[in-house]
Parts: C-alpha cells; structure tokens; sequence
C-alpha cells in the first residue's frame, strides 16, 4: 500500500485507523493524528522525502566555511486539520504591539498573516498574534515544523487557511513566506543554536548621547558606558527615577542605533506607566501588568527572550530593557516548587534559577549579533526579599548603574552614584584617548564628597555642548591644578 503524506493529511482519523489496522500499526488508536501519520508514511509512504525537508536533527551546526543547505522546493504543502485533542486557549489581553493579518469571514478561505511562532511539548504549534494564547492563533502541524527547524520565538509571516466546519478550532499555517524577516527562498534550515554561540566582552559601543539630550544620559555615558551585548543592573530605590532612565534608553537607542531591535518589557508594572512607554517609543513594548497573575509575567518574558535569541542567531543586535528582575524573581518564587530550602526573606532557591537563566542570556557574539538586557533592581523597599534577590544578582552583570535615594530625597537629578557605578572593561567601549581622560576624570570625582561631586558634575555638564567638550575642559582644569 502505497501512499503520500498529502493523502494522509486529507483523510480523516477513522479512515487513518482503517489503514493502520491493515497495516497492523500497534496501539494505534492511542496515537494522535500527528504520531499515526508518522507511523503510516514508515510503513507505506511513498517519496517521503519529497513531503518533508531537511531537519534540525540531520544536520549539524555550520560555519562561515561550510555551505548551508537551503530551502527552494515544496513550499506549498497543504496542512493537516486541527487534531480534535487541542483545545481553544483562553483568551488573555495583551499589551504587545504585534498584530496579525486581516481575517476573511468565510470558512476556507486563505489569507496572509504573521505572528509568533510558539512550539508545545507535544510537537505541533501555534502562530500567535501576541504574547499570550488567544482564539485567533494559527496552528502549525509537525510536519512543518520539522521541516523549517522551526523553534520557539520565531517570527512567521505566510498564507493562512481558515477553520473549515465546527471539527476545526483554529486556523492553519499552509505556506511560510518569511522567517524572522528572511525569505523562504534564501532561509537557511541549519541556523546555529543560541547556547552554541561563542560570547565575548562587549566591544561596540552604544552610544546614547543625543543633541539635546538629558543629563541623565549624558553622566551614563561617563560613568556606566553600555556596549552592544551588555548586561547590565540599573540598581535604585523606590521614587529614584529608574523608569524615567530607562525610557530615555529607549529614546537613545531608537535615535542612534536604528539598526538594533529594541524590546521594551515591564513586568508587575502600573497600566498608566505602560501607556506612558508606549507613547515615548516606537519599539515594541510588551507588559504584564500588575493585575495579571505571575504565570503571566513569566510567560511574557520568557517568550519575549526566546524571540531575541531567534534574532541574534541571524546575526542580529538586540536590546531588551526590563523594568524589573526583582518583580520577576518575585512571581517565580511564587510559582516554584518548594525545595524544602528556604532563604532569607522567604526565597526559595530553585526560584532565582529561572531570572538568572534570563539576564544570563545577554551576551556578545564571535560570530555575529548581540543580546544586551538592562534591567533594574528594587533595594531599600524595606523588604528583606528584594535585598536578597538584589545580592543573588549583584556579581553576574558587568554593568551596574546606582542610584541613591539621599540624592533623589534632595531632588538632585539624575540621583547617579558616580563611585559606585560603573561597567568592566570599559577600555573596550572607548578610545584610548576617551579612557584615558574618563580615568583622570573618576579620580577628580574620587576625592570629593558624593554630593558635592555629583552637583558640581551636573554644573559642569550644562556649560558644555556635549560630552567631547567637557572631557576637554575637566582634564584641562585637572592638569592645571596638578
């Protein structure tokens, strides 16, 4: 009995268990749609490899010297029905900007969409139009995904078929035209994996200084430089403008660095200071507001880091700014297992494993691309957890950005403690000569009172243009008075 994978996927389950009773497929009405295709094509298929492409298991990651398979053929394979196993997500508002393509009314009919690519434990998937499950996700059958590689994170756009009846939940994936931005015609199927990628020291600059810019931004580029691949800690107390420093991030970035995706998450934050982000940056935001329950917060920034990762495996730059890894870490400690281990103030150790698998995730490529997260960090809330969660997190940035609440109490802004922020290796985001008058610039400011130092650096920095003038002018006053 010969038979295509296309025959298969048109046949309903009862004929397929016909054929497999023929065929003596054992325990066959145990399997599902997906599993008892897969089982028929090994016994009777014909032109298997016609069906399916090349997967992520028959080939081994490449280099720049090897050449890539591509896909160019068999790109119009129809899809299989809905497996009646799935069953309708429910439907949970969402804050990303990401919208699909338009939906035609009548059942059948094909139209163009795009979405997130989200792949289930049991091997098909959904194109989803934001960051949480709704009644609008396409469906993506094994087959395809087996045959794109397809992972968790990537971006789709391609022709999608209608539910045809009432057996039919959701919406199918017929054709891919695009993966992550990149035509099908030219996609590679071998991509490399994220974990397999070499990281390095940040060795690019981002630069955030703009005309007109504010202060804050300014005194960063001084104290604390951010490179490309950066993770970093914006460390503050409540009411110390944290959020306001990190929409001005946003702003820079946009305004510099065109070429960088920039992703703007706020975990358990207020809906008006989403709407407020929203409305100062083009980027994508994606939130979880703080009437959302922690499974929210969690699935919102995992899936978000996934979607960077597919990035920067093509070579991409990324920038995530995340407002914050305390609240983060707080909604994992809810949700995790207990493991019979407590620490001080109530943190249970399997939960810092899932933030620290997150900021970890920022790095500087050998081979190309960058992931650079900024997040902040809560300290003196009065809460003896978020003084835990910021010590578990205090060594593995090599940026760190504070904040003091004396200088936000006495409305000096931006409230930066000059001494103790600072980034490692910053020789490599500067030339020579910057280094050498940022050195001679932190020893001026080392022997002075932190307050007195920071207000009489504010003052300095609004007589001057820019920064290159007033490094200019500090080592000149410097070199005189030595």
């Amino acid at each position: 009995m010969n038979f295509t994978e296309q025959e298969l996927l048109e046949k309903t389950s009862r004929e397929l268990y016909e054929i497999a009773k023929v065929l003596h497929v054992r325990n066959y009405t145990r399997l599902k749609k997906p599993e008892l295709i897969e089982e028929l094509l090994k016994l009777g298929g014909r032109d298997a490899n016609d069906q399916e492409g090349p997967s992520m298991s028959s080939m081994g990651p490449y280099d720049n010297h090897d050449k890539p398979e591509v896909v160019t053929e068999h790109l119009d394979i129809e899809q299989e029905r809905v497996p009646a196993h799935v069953v309708s997500g429910a439907v949970i508002s969402s804050s990303s900007e990401h919208r699909g393509g338009e939906v035609p009314r009548a059942g059948g009919e094909e139209f163009t969409a795009s979405g997130l690519c989200e792949i289930l434990a049991e091997g098909y998937g959904f194109m989803r139009s934001n960051y949480f499950p709704s009644s609008s996700d396409v469906y993506i059958s094994p087959p395809m995904i087996r045959r794109f590689g397809l992972r968790t994170g990537d971006w789709l756009e391609g022709v999608v078929r209608l539910p045809r009846g009432d057996k039919e939940k959701y919406s199918s994936l017929m054709r891919i035209r695009s993966i992550n931005g990149i035509g099908i015609e030219g996609y590679v199927v071998a991509r490399p994996q994220f974990e397999s990628l070499t990281p390095i020291f940040p060795n690019k600059h981002l630069k955030l200084e703009t005309p007109n810019c504010t202060m804050a931004l300014r005194l960063l580029e001084l104290v604390a430089p951010i490179g490309k691949g950066q993770r970093g800690l914006i460390v503050s107390p409540p009411k110390a403008g944290k959020t306001t420093i990190l929409k001005n991030i946003a702003q820079s970035i946009e305004y510099n660095h065109p070429e960088v995706t920039l992703m703007v998450l706020l975990i358990d934050e207020r809906p008006e200071e989403v709407t407020d982000m929203k409305q100062s940056i083009r980027s994508e935001v994606i939130s979880s507001t703080f009437d959302q329950p922690p499974e929210n917060h969690i699935r919102v920034v995992e899936l978000a880091l996934e979607r960077a990762k597919r990035l920067v495996e093509v070579k991409k730059d990324v920038v995530i700014l995340m407002d914050g890894i305390t609240r983060l870490t707080r909604a994992y400690n809810l949700i995790s297992s207990s493991s019979g281990k407590t620490l001080s103030g109530g943190l249970d150790p399997t939960a810092i494993r899932g933030p620290k698998r997150v900021i970890g995730a920022a790095r500087n490529m050998v081979e190309g691309g960058s992931l650079t997260i900024i997040a902040t960090a809560l300290i003196e809330t009065g809460s003896r957890l978020d003084q835990v969660i910021y010590e578990e997190f205090k060594g593995t940035g090599n940026m760190e950005l504070v904040l003091d609440r004396e200088l936000a109490e006495r409305r000096i802004f931006p409230a930066i403690d000059v001494r103790k922020s600072g980034t490692r290796r910053e020789e490599l985001l500067y030339t020579p000569e910057e280094y050498r008058k940022i050195w001679a610039l932190r020893q001026f400011i080392g022997n002075e009172d932190p307050t007195e130092s920071l207000e009489k650096l504010i003052a300095m920095l609004q007589r001057t243009a820019n920064n290159r003038e007033f490094l200019a002018n500090i080592v000149a006053q410097d070199s005189a008075g030595r």
